[in-house]
């Protein structure tokens, strides 16, 4: 099977069930900029030397996975019979779940951090800023079109979980958070 279908070289890109669209159009900003979130959170899983580190953000990865799905596939879509990935609740409460988990082994955070401490946290912070990013375009997507709400929860949950998660990969390296100084 060859990689290019020469279908794109007008400048559109297909959904599933639902046509081609603008490749600039906001779902597909939308998509691509969760796929930037786990292209990132890759490498942020070569940069980490912890195991458990490493099978949560594979796990991020997956349920990413059906984030780019659930986008590419507008609720109206017609699936031909396939079953659709869409987000759940049950997303964030796994997500909610792992930064219960690391909380509870950092100390509370009394003042501001700067992105920094190891490679592996700094990698992750730049994940949460994409992921932020990935939110407001998933946003204002929503302003625009009908979405799955869960995608926005979802996100939210994910950058939050980056944030603790590059806390904890500085308090496993034994790497004290870099203090915003006033």
């Amino acid at each position: 099977m060859k990689i290019y279908t020469k279908t794109g070289d007008k400048g559109e890109t297909g959904l599933f069930g639902a046509g081609r669209v603008s490749k600039d159009s906001l779902r597909i900003e939308a998509y691509g900029t969760v796929d930037e979130l786990n292209s990132f959170i890759g490498l942020a899983v070569v940069e980490s030397d912890n195991s458990d580190v490493k099978k949560m953000l594979k796990e991020i990865q997956n349920m990413l996975f059906v984030v780019g799905s659930d986008l590419a596939s507008p609720n109206e879509s017609k699936s031909s019979g396939f079953v659709i990935p869409r987000v759940e609740e049950s997303h964030s409460e796994r997500v909610e779940k792992f930064i219960d988990e690391m909380s509870e082994q950092l100390e509370e955070l009394r003042f501001f951090i700067l992105p920094g401490g190891t490679k592996a946290a700094s990698v992750i912070h730049i994940a949460r800023t994409v992921c932020r990013r990935a939110e407001r375009k998933v946003v204002a997507l929503n302003k625009q079109e009908i979405i799955n709400k869960n995608i926005i929860i979802f996100l939210n949950r994910i950058s939050d979980f980056l944030f603790v998660l590059a806390r904890f990969e500085n308090k496993l390296s034994g790497v004290q958070d870099v203090q915003w100084e006033k």
